[in-house]
């Protein structure tokens, strides 16, 4: 057995768990999307996902996030950096 094993998503913040949704679905390119449409695969209200976009705008070197445009609701552009 590893004795470092890959923590659930259970164990990680609301912040890990959106960082590592991006990475993996930015992982092709770069990837759209409306904080409503991802809510239910990341366990997040849309709130609470536009409130971590910007803090990992700061923070996730791995990502490019860049809020892309707002009509009804903010679309987010991410890619990989």
């Amino acid at each position: 057995m590893s004795a470092t094993a890959e923590p659930s998503t259970q164990d990680l913040s609301k912040e890990e768990r959106l960082q590592r949704y991006l990475e993996r679905e930015a992982d092709d390119g770069e990837l759209y999307f409306k904080s409503k449409f991802i809510a239910d695969e990341v366990g997040l209200s849309p709130k609470e996902i536009g409130a971590l976009m910007v803090k990992l705008k700061e923070s996730a070197e791995d990502l490019e996030i860049e809020k892309w445009s707002y009509t009804s609701a903010t679309t987010w552009r991410i890619a990989p950096a």
